[in-house]
């Protein structure tokens, strides 16, 4: 349980010095733009796993049932309500914050019709435990190079250092609550929904826990 330990996004030497900027360091975006492919290849995974969407997208399709909107409008009006909720919270956007939207989405575009698909549930299972800690350890790599979270890492990021509390209980307090909406709005869910509800927020802060003792270990 020592991934509780972690209470805030470590800064390393390829960190950013500011989240917005216009001349970003390399190694930053080297490292902004390799943890968005992990991000979209993990969430890839879940998706061909076929055992639950995203806690999000459950919530989006519960938008979707009272209103009768398009999944995609749903989608991007969350999306842009959750950003609204930076202002309180002080969050700065960057060149991540776009590049989240642009890079996942060619990821998931060009990685969904490669990746595996199985016939038996348990294999599927795991493929879905699989997406969640990969997308948890690139969300880790492109959050530490602080150029700007996306949406709902930087909703996380915000409510964290408000409460103090640890990134893997914020997060996973977060997507809790937008399962349980979006499931009383009438949302489908599945095992996978469950597992990256429950493990998104660990596999984040264990994946900080990693590149922050390789980098003092260098």
């Amino acid at each position: 349980m020592s991934f509780l330990s972690v209470t805030s996004v470590p800064t390393l030497r390829w960190s950013s010095p500011k989240a917005f900027t216009l001349k970003p360091p390399f190694a930053s975006m080297v490292f902004l733009i390799l943890g968005l492919v992990m991000f979209g290849l993990g969430e890839a995974l879940l998706v061909n796993a076929g055992v639950g969407v995203s806690p999000w997208t459950v919530f989006a399709e519960g938008v979707t049932n009272i209103t009768g909107w398009s999944l995609g409008l749903a989608t991007f009006l969350i999306s842009a309500t959750v950003l609204l909720l930076w202002i309180p919270l002080r969050q700065t956007p960057g060149i991540g914050t776009i590049l989240n939207a642009v890079i996942v989405a060619l990821v998931l575009e060009y990685a969904l019709p490669i990746l595996p698909r199985f016939d038996s549930y348990l294999a599927n299972v795991m493929l879905a435990l699989t997406g969640v800690f990969v997308t948890g350890f690139g969300g880790a790599i492109y959050l530490v190079a602080n150029l700007g979270p996306g949406p709902r890492d930087g909703l996380m990021t915000g409510l964290q250092r408000v409460t103090g509390k640890p990134i893997a209980l914020v997060r996973m307090s977060i997507e809790l609550s937008v399962v349980a909406i979006g499931w009383a709005l009438g949302g489908t869910l599945g095992l996978g929904t469950l597992l990256f509800a429950v493990g998104i927020g660990p596999a984040m802060a264990i994946g900080m826990q990693i590149l922050q003792t390789r980098s003092v270990t260098r």
